[in-house]
């Protein structure tokens, strides 16, 4: 008897989110140092739309048929020669750098996946990977020491979140840049919110008098920019998004590749997992509809994380 068919996400040409479908493709045979999951949930993040879109084409290139996803929860299913780290029906989390976790099952290394902790739902374990260890991976190009104040912008979107929260760990003073909608969150999590928008500069230096320390600009270059202006130590200032104006203007620009390692990944699960940071979640959709997901990240408006469920 062949095995059941998996169904996942692909796009066969860069372009909007109808060129998103979930088809069915043959079920992958784990190789050696890998294994089989069938996947639980899988967060979805901006990234992933800015490669479909062929944004990051000179970064990131597709090749065609391309799948889709990196973040992934699930239980292992069938262990590949050698791995002796996993068993079948051992729940999991990790990511993929395959593009390819957006399905009903996908092949792992056994050095991308940890166990999940009994604590963490589904949806939290399956986002965990990309805002968990860019987030990390942020907080440390900075190097914040307890006391310091630490500026980020997009302070209550997907990596934000946990941006925010693992400064607060740390002793920072935090200055949250987001909506008003946001502040209450921001409040609870051990920031201070500041609105984005106009006088910006003079609400961050207000909020700040003995001065800003670092920044973490989430969101877009005039944020790089703005930390400049605001005389940050260049040093100090990361952007996971802004890269040319990065290097234009010589401030750092670490991103989750810099902390993609199971030691990273398992520190942050455990600071979920009791309760000292909170990975919010925004809402979650079936598979079948992964276009409206993408529509609801693309507003950029989302606090937490979008979620699909296979």
């Amino acid at each position: 008897m062949s095995p059941a068919p998996v169904r996942a996400v692909r796009f066969d040409a860069y372009g909007d989110r109808d060129v998103l479908q979930v088809v069915e493709v043959p079920m992958p045979v784990p190789a050696e140092g890998e294994v089989l999951v069938e996947v639980r949930a899988a967060g979805i993040n901006p990234g992933e739309a800015a490669i479909r879109s062929g944004a990051m084409h000179e970064i990131f290139p597709a090749t065609f048929p391309s799948g889709q996803g990196s973040d992934l929860a699930g239980v292992v299913t069938e262990v590949g020669d050698g791995v002796t780290e996993f068993s079948p029906g051992d729940e999991v989390l990790g990511f993929s750098w395959q593009r390819s976790s957006q399905a009903t099952h996908v092949v792992v290394p056994v050095s991308q996946l940890i166990l999940k902790p009994a604590a963490l739902s589904w949806e939290v374990a399956g986002s965990l990977y990309v805002v968990g260890c860019t987030a990390w991976a942020a907080v440390e190009a900075v190097a914040p020491k307890p006391g310091e104040t630490v500026a980020v912008s997009a302070a209550a979107g997907g990596v934000g979140t946990v941006v925010v929260q693992l400064l607060a760990v740390r002793g920072a003073k935090v200055l949250g840049i987001a909506s008003p909608a946001n502040a209450d969150w921001l409040t609870a999590h051990g920031a201070t919110p500041v609105p984005y928008g106009d006088h910006l500069a003079e609400t961050l230096t207000a909020s700040a008098p003995a001065g800003i320390d670092a920044f973490i600009d989430l969101f877009a270059p005039e944020y790089v920019q703005l930390a400049v202006d605001l005389g940050v130590p260049r040093d100090r200032i990361e952007t996971i998004i802004s890269f040319q104006k990065a290097q234009e203007l010589g401030t750092k620009s670490a991103g989750s590749a810099d902390a993609s390692t199971r030691e990273v990944l398992t520190e942050i699960a455990d600071l979920v997992a009791s309760g000292r940071i909170e990975i919010p979640i925004a809402a979650t959709y079936p598979l079948d509809d992964v276009r409206d997901a993408f529509a609801e990240l693309e507003r950029r408006h989302t606090r937490g994380k979008i979620v699909l469920i296979p």
